[in-house]
């Protein structure tokens, strides 16, 4: 079963080098392929609240108030419910491919940004995508793009996608 939810969202594409530095600040390579997440600032998924694609069928802003540190970034969730849902058992709501664009990793092999609003609940997985564009492109064969992103996300983490 698919759920998703497409909303016209911009950004900038970022490569394995730039998204190194989105998801890091400071950090260098070695530690991104250590501790995949996408965030900014320390922060997964930009603050959004993983759990709400489940909960809420939709992107939830989440609060810092309800934070919790798990694989190297801070998750902010919109309530201390989701939180503590995520905290039980975060591989359940976590984003695949640390919450960078599936189409991207499973594609060019590559860590690109994503938008809240483009989303894909697929056999109980959240997948992100980049924007509307890669959206679309991602719909037109998502076991493939699931199948060929599972075999890569091994290589990209070690750098040689």
């Amino acid at each position: 079963m698919i759920t998703r939810r497409r909303v016209l969202a911009g950004g900038v594409l970022a490569g394995a080098g730039a998204a190194g530095y989105l998801v890091w600040g400071q950090a260098g390579f070695e530690e991104l392929a250590a501790v995949p997440v996408f965030a900014t600032e320390g922060v997964a998924l930009g603050g959004t609240d993983p759990v709400g694609y489940f909960s809420e069928g939709r992107p939830v802003a989440g609060l810092a108030a309800n934070s919790f540190e798990w694989n190297g970034a801070t998750w902010h969730f919109a309530s201390a419910e989701n939180r503590d849902a995520f905290a039980a058992d975060p591989d359940r709501y976590a984003p695949q491919y640390g919450g960078f664009c599936a189409w991207a990793v499973a594609e060019k092999g590559k860590l690109y940004s994503t938008q809240p609003e483009n989303w894909a609940i697929v056999e109980g997985k959240l997948y992100l995508n980049f924007n509307d564009d890669i959206q679309g492109k991602w719909q037109t064969d998502v076991p493939g793009f699931i199948a060929r992103g599972d075999a890569r996300w091994p290589e990209v983490l070690k750098g040689e996608g």
